[in-house]
């Protein structure tokens, strides 16, 4: 049985905690805050776990195989690498790090340790998205045009990171599981609603040359909650609302039949004839079940078995780097920014 500790009982702790207690294969061993009052929350839950507020105290546990990581952004790297250098197998809450620097300094100790490292791109869990992974991998949609996605809602205002490392994140998490290929170029458009404070509101768009566009739009300053992707190819299309309690995909066998040479006007003027095909569509039926469960059952797969993980360090750079590049395009008003031209990555 894996042993866990816990650094961080804030806003997202107590869901991974309540997810690795449940495990057969793991147990929850001690729980770090600073805070004593979400300590005694954790105290309450869990009565048999440690419960203690230095940091050195859990690492130092010989009890404790990994270590799970939910706390500010700012501290995820001075954390993993301190669990990381002491032994222990690392989950820590997404962004990965601050930067693509100290990010690919933990790929290298946890490359150097032989220890798993896992970042929690909880969506890339989730029964929908792998169901969007299987259709593209038989092919279903053909040739991917475009991926649109809106990721909404009134709040939570984070100190640590904006909304395009808050919620953007997830999207680029998913765009990088999905496709084999890198994007090519970033651009984004943001706004700041106060001086000094985070972007609240974006708008980031990724070119694969002229291949394909994804579009995001990211808010915290929406009146309502939305969750909604679409995904479209020559031969279908998808349409994936993680809201919808009944459906949440929907897979369309619709596309453009194709295109006719133009014919003229009476005007004068080229007048395209587009063909389009309509066909059924289809509504897997997935399985009810947590994304976080999947995730600690698959951390803990990892560690016992020695795979890779499906959201491991490399991938947690990458996602860091778009990041990164989103405000280097946000700071020079919105221009687009290069990437690394047809890099390969491992999808």
């Amino acid at each position: 049985m894996t042993g866990i500790g816990m650094i961080g009982y804030g806003y997202w702790g107590p869901q991974i905690a309540r997810n690795f207690a449940e495990l057969d294969s793991a147990r929850l061993v001690a729980v770090c805050d600073c805070d004593e009052e979400r300590l005694a929350l954790a105290r309450t839950r869990y009565p048999g776990v440690r419960c203690v507020t230095d940091v050195a105290e859990l690492i130092g546990d010989a009890n404790i195989d990994a270590v799970v990581i939910a706390t500010p952004a700012s501290s995820h790297f001075k954390l993993a690498r301190a669990c990381i250098t002491a032994g222990k197998h690392v989950l820590v809450e997404k962004p990965l790090a601050t930067s693509s620097e100290q990010a690919r300094a933990l790929v290298r100790a946890a490359s150097v340790n032989r220890r798993i490292l896992l970042v929690d791109h909880t969506y890339l869990y989730s029964n929908a998205v792998q169901a969007i992974a299987a259709t593209l991998a038989h092919n279903e949609l053909g040739e991917i045009y475009y991926y649109d996605s809106v990721r909404i809602n009134l709040g939570r205002f984070r100190s640590d990171v904006d909304v395009l490392w808050d919620l953007a994140s997830h999207d680029l998490a998913i765009l990088d599981y999905l496709f084999d290929d890198a994007p090519t170029s970033l651009q984004a458009a943001g706004f700041l609603h106060a001086p000094q404070e985070p972007c609240s509101l974006a708008y980031l768009t990724l070119r694969w040359g002229r291949r394909r566009i994804a579009q995001i739009h990211v808010s915290w300053l929406a009146p309502g909650k939305i969750r909604r992707t679409l995904i479209g190819g020559n031969r279908g299309m998808i349409v994936y609302d993680d809201l919808d309690p009944d459906t949440k995909l929907r897979i369309y066998d619709h596309s453009i039949a194709g295109v006719d040479p133009p014919g003229v006007g009476l005007d004068g003027s080229l007048q395209w004839r587009i063909g389009y095909r309509t066909g059924e569509m289809r509504a897997p039926l997935l399985a009810i079940s947590e994304p976080l469960r999947g995730l600690a059952e698959h951390f803990i797969a990892c560690i016992v078995d020695g795979h890779q993980p499906r959201s491991d360090g490399e991938s947690g750079v990458r996602v860091v780097s778009w990041l990164e590049a989103a405000h280097r395009s946000l700071e020079l008003g919105g221009v687009p920014v290069d990437l690394d031209d047809g890099q390969e990555n491992p999808g």
